[in-house]
Parts: structure tokens; sequence; C-alpha cells
């Protein structure tokens, strides 16, 4: 294990226009074993808490997708002493009453991904508990910063491989299984966090209703942009504040989903 001083204790892994969440931040050139981040990393002091962001996309919004190193996001981030993550993302909202400007803090998740690289252990039998992929701590501490925003507490994310947007067909499919929104890059990022032992938190901004939920032309890339920009100050208060109120010290789960399991390799 690595002794050094942590140079962070939260990350947020920020999404679509979310660029620049800190002011006044440090940066950070990371190397790991997947090769370099999306961008290097800032770090800045939030009421008394050290916090790295990372723009997942990278800042010039280089990554689809389905092209997103996000191994070396998560290692990156851990490398750096982060033990606990908020992950804002747009999605798009399966139910009626999810219009674009909700925001939702999901419980649950459903992949819908193929062929991406999710796991950190590819020799050794490694089986990590993902029964809940979100940590209840950090949850509450998202919903607690986001009070007169009404967030919704809970529901299911599923993600799909993208780049493509869902027919109609697959979004009436989706809600029919359960689904609450749906979004590109909520997995595998919940579940390397998890394989790291981190605390994973996603909070979801609805930019659109999904193709099957109504009539219309359905959804578009510019209306996914508009929407999250003009959130876009809503939603860095929320983390602000959400990276204030989560716990110094970890006594959820999170920390301990390693225990037992003998790792082929050392974290960082």
């Amino acid at each position: 294990m690595n002794e050094r001083p942590p140079e962070a204790d939260i990350g947020v892994i920020g999404g679509s226009g979310l660029y620049a969440l800190l002011d006044g931040a440090t940066e950070r050139h990371v190397s790991t074993p997947y090769g370099p981040p999306s961008d290097p990393i800032t770090v800045a002091e939030i009421g008394g808490r050290r916090v790295a962001f990372l723009p997942r996309h990278g800042r010039d919004h280089r990554f689809p997708p389905h092209r997103i190193p996000y191994r070396a996001n998560l290692w990156a981030l851990r490398s750096l002493g982060v033990r606990q993550i908020i992950a804002p993302c747009a999605v798009g909202g399966l139910l009626p009453e999810l219009g674009p400007g909700t925001f939702v803090v999901p419980d649950q998740l459903i992949d819908r991904t193929s062929g991406r690289e999710q796991t950190f252990y590819d020799s050794g039998a490694v089986h990590v508990s993902f029964a809940d992929p979100y940590c209840p701590a950090g949850r509450q501490a998202v919903l607690r910063a986001g009070a007169e925003l009404s967030p919704v507490d809970g529901g299911t994310m599923v993600v799909v491989e993208g780049p493509r947007f869902s027919t109609r067909a697959e979004s009436r499919w989706f809600a029919s299984i359960g689904g609450t929104v749906v979004n590109m890059t909520g997995h595998p990022e919940a579940v390397l966090a998890r394989e790291l032992a981190l605390c994973y938190t996603s909070i979801a901004l609805v930019t659109d209703l999904d193709a099957g939920v109504e009539s219309g032309h359905g959804v578009t890339h510019e209306e996914v942009f508009r929407v999250f920009y003009e959130n876009t100050e809503r939603l860095r208060r929320v983390l602000l504040d959400a990276a204030s109120l989560l716990p110094t010290e970890r006594t959820c789960a999170c920390p301990n989903a390693l225990d037992g399991i003998e790792l082929p390799q050392d974290l960082p």
C-alpha cells in the first residue's frame, strides 16, 4: 500500500459541460498501469477538504463514452489518495415525470454495455460484491446538498454502450424492466470504484425524456448539451456542498469491499 500523505480524499469525475469545477486548483499529471487518465487532474481545497477533479471525457471532449479510459481514471484518483467519489452525469429520463432539469440520485444500476474493460483483475478469482453499487453515505450527502432542488431519492440507471441514443423500443423496454434513467458512462465507472474499495456516488441530471417516453423527434446531441449547460451552475453548487458534507471517516461497507479477497496486484 502507498503510505504517502493523500493529495486529495474526495474525487469528482465531471461529465459533459462540467470542465471548470474548481477555482484556484493545482494541476497533477498522473501515470497509471492503464495509461494516462482522460486529462490532468486538478486539486483544490473546499471547506477544509482536498478535492480532485477529473473531466471524464477530457476538457476538449475527445473521448466518446465507449473510449473513456475508465481504469486509468479510477486508478489515478486512488493513487492521489482519493477514497470517496461523486460522479455527476447527464441522463435521459425513462419516466414521464422525469423531465429535463430533474436531478436523480440513483441507488441501482443495469449494465447494457458491451466490450468495455470493466475490471482491474484479469487474473485470479476476484469476485467483488456489487449488489448495491452506490455508497449509502455518499448518496445521503448528495441528497442533503441538493435538498432545495428536490432530487429524486433512488432509481435505476441503465447504462448503454452508445454513442448512439436509444430507439423508442429500447427506451420502452428499459422502463419496463425497472429503469429510471439511461446513461452511457455510469458503467464500468461504478464497478471499477468498488474494485478499488472506493465510495462512489452518482448524481444524474436529466437532460431529456428518452425516445420511447414521448412522441416527437427524439433526443438530439444539441438538446443534451443545451440542458446540461443551463443547469451547470446548479449542479456545481450541489457538488461543492456535497464534498463538504461527505463523512471524514468512512463507516460504510465500501472500504471493506476487498476484505477476504486475495488480490493479484497491489492497490495504489
